[in-house]
């Protein structure tokens, strides 16, 4: 067996546990077993529980783990940057300013909140590709605009918690990336527009693979390179998009994982997106569930521990692998 296939079994037996740990692990807690039979016979109160407060905040993590990581690996693709993530280049902080917004004037809509997201990140991203574009994109320009658009997003996102209001407060703490109090109504949305998005990115694979060519090399095969790169950024977008409406602002995930992945299961598309997408649901998961119980009954949010633990881990991987993007 390949060390790809192997990683990948690897993964999802990792993700499996870490979902029954984290579903049975908590104020409440009851055996794996227990667990199931509780499920499927409805008479156990304690597990009906944990189905209506824990395994929303379960699918949503896995859902927005996911969602971030690949997003993170449809942007490096586009961007030729293995520094290219959602939460870095703006698009993240983008997308939950305008979920502030969307929530605050409309929330009678709230189905539609990643419409709303997808349209704030879809700004930011059209805002780094035109201010970095100057005879071509190069990841130094892309970072160092993509930095100044996050700070400026974030920016007008803190301003909202300056205007007195505790509807928009309230708000604010609620599109933060503290998956508690998630309901199967968020469920719902995050499984529904994530699905489309990760079935989309697995689609555009082979185009994925033409962009790590050159250019001329790309056209040369028969690839309409301003056409891929348009649909991949649509789509990275959207996925970051609903992540941050649901999930909240998390950084890292579309950093960490593809470089791990490409280490992992190397630089072909076809197995780096779903890959990308199970370690990405492991480590939201893994870093919630951490969240949740290292200082119980508080909650430690997920974009704390990620924050954490993603710097130094990041330059640990940088300086071990001097290139981990295989271009």
């Amino acid at each position: 067996m390949s060390k790809a296939w192997l990683s990948m079994i690897i993964v999802i037996i990792l993700l499996v546990a870490a979902a029954l740990i984290s579903a049975t692990t908590g104020s409440i807690k009851v055996g794996s077993l227990e667990l199931i039979q509780g499920l499927f016979s409805g008479t156990n109160k304690s597990v009906q529980i944990i189905k209506d407060l824990r395994l929303p905040r379960i699918i949503i993590a896995v859902f927005v783990g996911a969602a971030l990581a690949v997003s993170g690996v449809l942007l490096q693709s586009v961007m030729r940057s293995p520094l290219a993530d959602a939460g870095v280049i703006g698009i993240s902080s983008g997308a939950g300013v305008l979920s502030l917004l969307f929530v605050t004037l409309f929330p009678q809509f709230f189905f539609w909140l990643p419409l709303a997201a997808f349209i704030g990140g879809a700004i930011a991203c059209f805002l780094v590709y035109s201010l970095s574009w100057k005879s071509g994109l190069t990841p130094i320009r892309i970072i160092l605009v993509g930095i100044a658009v996050n700070a400026t997003f974030t920016g007008l996102g803190q301003s909202f918690n300056y205007r007195g209001s505790y509807a928009v407060t309230s708000i604010n703490q609620a599109t933060t990336s503290v998956f508690a109090m998630k309901t199967w109504g968020d469920v719902q949305i995050m499984v529904l527009y994530g699905s489309i998005g990760l079935v989309l990115a697995m689609l555009l694979y082979s185009w994925c693979n033409l962009l790590s060519l050159q250019d001329k090399s790309a056209q040369n095969l028969g690839l309409n390179v301003t056409k891929a790169r348009l649909l991949i950024s649509i789509v990275a977008v959207m996925l970051a998009a609903v992540a941050t409406a649901i999930g909240g602002l998390i950084a890292f995930v579309g950093l960490l994982i593809p470089h791990i992945a490409r280490i992992l299961v190397g630089s072909d598309h076809k197995l780096l997106i779903p890959f990308s997408a199970l370690a990405g649901a492991l480590l939201i998961l893994s870093a919630d569930t951490l969240g949740r119980t290292i200082l119980a009954p508080s909650e430690v949010p997920a974009s704390i521990i990620m924050t954490v633990i993603g710097g130094p881990f990041l330059i640990f991987l940088l300086r071990k692998s001097g290139q981990t993007h295989g271009h």
